[in-house]
């Protein structure tokens, strides 16, 4: 139960008068704490920090600690009954645990000797950017791989010509016919394939590579959150949209669809979320909101306030 400070009368309800008579309680006021009734309307929010602690755990500070200081409280402290409390560096939660029964420090350590994990926007992103680079990274090994073919398979098709042909025509109920050539289907496919200048296929293997390793540039560079890759990224797929939505139009597959809405979401994400060419502010912005979320003065902004001794 949650009682009132000392000296002060609780709240009272919507339309009713105040115990010292000020007439009714202005609407702002809420009647209830903070928390326990529903929201107005409801926000979705997605928090990365829970996300995260559920995967890794809690970030928790002086767990190791023989004694706790005042200036500990922002991240532990000891209630009067001597229980302690850790609060978690990334998603703000409060966790009561016992003190350490062999504790191999005397105190916590400084502010200056912790590294913060990251919380906020900054978390969203990296999280959000390393999904791209995975995503790019599966890009680089496909592409890569069907380069490779198409340069082997150029180098040597006339011997594999007889065996493609004939496990495609077995695989599709049909017989090869030396003379004439196939007008559809995978056996057309193939057939061309055959039939094509080995100058095209080199054209079209080399082409493969370059787009696998620029591919393989914008994992690593996303992977590791620098700015140069976001750039790339956002130029190389917004320049391939076009061609998808052509590919699309001629012959619609679900793969083609969901790798063009995908593609869709990493340009808007880019776009407007990471602020490039200056948009919403910029870097600047950026950095502001980052300052924001990140660092010792958004935990002291949030932190409740110290208990009395």
């Amino acid at each position: 139960m949650i009682h009132p400070p000392q000296g002060t009368q609780p709240e009272p309800t919507d339309g009713q008068p105040s115990p010292a008579g000020g007439g009714a309680r202005p609407a702002h006021i809420q009647p209830q704490p903070p928390g326990t009734q529903p929201p107005a309307r409801w926000r979705p929010r997605l928090h990365w920090e829970l996300l995260l602690c559920g995967l890794r755990g809690h970030e928790l500070v002086g767990t190791d600690a023989a004694e706790l200081r005042p200036q500990d409280e922002i991240f532990a402290r000891e209630d009067p009954a001597g229980t302690r409390w850790y609060r978690c560096l990334r998603c703000d939660s409060w966790l009561a645990l016992p003190g350490p029964a062999h504790p191999t420090r005397d105190q916590p350590p400084d502010r200056a000797e912790i590294e913060l994990p990251l919380r906020g926007k900054p978390l969203r992103d990296k999280i959000v950017l390393r999904a791209i680079a995975i995503d790019r990274a599966f890009h680089f090994f496909v592409l890569g791989a069907f380069g490779v073919l198409v340069l082997l398979f150029a180098a040597d098709r006339r011997t594999l010509q007889p065996t493609f042909l004939k496990v495609v025509a077995d695989l599709q109920g049909g017989v090869v016919a030396s003379q004439a050539h196939a007008t559809h289907g995978l056996l057309h496919e193939i057939d061309n394939a055959f039939t094509t200048s080995s100058s095209h296929l080199h054209l079209l293997g080399a082409v493969l590579l370059c787009y696998a390793a620029i591919e393989g540039v914008e994992a690593v560079g996303l992977w590791y959150q620098r700015r140069w890759a976001e750039y790339l990224t956002f130029l190389v797929t917004a320049s391939l949209l076009p061609f998808e939505i052509y590919e699309i139009i001629n012959r619609t597959t679900p793969f083609k669809i969901l790798a063009f809405i995908i593609n869709v979401a990493v340009v808007v994400y880019l776009l407007l979320a990471k602020r490039l060419f200056g948009l919403r502010g910029g870097t600047a912005a950026d950095a502001a909101q980052d300052e924001i979320d990140q660092g010792w003065g958004a935990l002291e902004r949030s932190a409740p306030r110290a208990s009395a001794r």
